[in-house]
């Protein structure tokens, strides 16, 4: 039996408890999480993911952690899904609005603190995205610049749509204008658009 069908039926046989657990109170839920998680690293170690809040139909999102490779997998996982009433499957994390604060392990960023350049080099975009108190070698702030480009622009469109990506501490001093990240899907599909136009 593949790995896609065996987490399918590992999902299904927790499927009540997933759709039933409260994300922000229920003491389960770590262990469940703990568990979704160890079921999907057998698919594919880089998977990850997302509940969304319990609705009529309650997002369940899978993510290859922005690691190209996983992409395929997360494709394929997505595919063997089987009929889910209260459910819908998501591949990648989509677009969100770009709002309040975004935490990684010890570190937060306010989104309102966070600028971007975005840069034109005739073929793909780039950006430069600005952050307070951001260093390079500091591996967690380089992780929420990360989500904060998939939440603004979803891990789709960063990977394949998307090229030089460079992180800068607010105060830093480069080519281009400075934007709030807010604006950056709308500059970001217009200069897809534009780009595409060219080719």
């Amino acid at each position: 039996m593949k790995a896609q069908e065996m987490f399918w039926i590992w999902f299904l046989d927790h499927e009540d408890e997933l759709y039933n657990i409260n994300l922000t109170q229920d003491e389960k839920r770590e262990d469940l999480f703990n568990q979704l998680s160890v079921e999907l690293s057998k698919v594919d170690i880089n998977l990850t993911f997302e509940l969304g809040p319990q609705e009529y139909k309650r997002e369940f999102i899978i993510s290859a952690a922005g690691i190209k490779r996983a992409f395929p997998t997360v494709l394929s996982l997505v595919e063997a899904a089987p009929t889910l009433e209260r459910w819908t499957v998501i591949p990648f994390r989509p677009r969100r609005p770009v709002e309040g604060f975004i935490r990684f392990r010890n570190k937060c960023i306010d989104t309102k603190e966070v600028q971007f350049t975005l840069l034109d080099n005739g073929k793909t975009p780039g950006i430069y995205l600005f952050m307070p108190g951001y260093l390079e070698e500091d591996s967690d702030l380089k992780q929420i610049g990360y989500l904060l480009l998939d939440q603004a622009l979803g891990e789709n469109d960063v990977e394949y749509k998307l090229g030089l990506i460079k992180m800068y501490a607010s105060e830093s001093r480069t080519e281009g204008n400075h934007y709030p990240l807010v604006e950056l899907p709308v500059l970001f599909d217009q200069l897809v658009v534009k780009l595409e136009g060219r080719n």
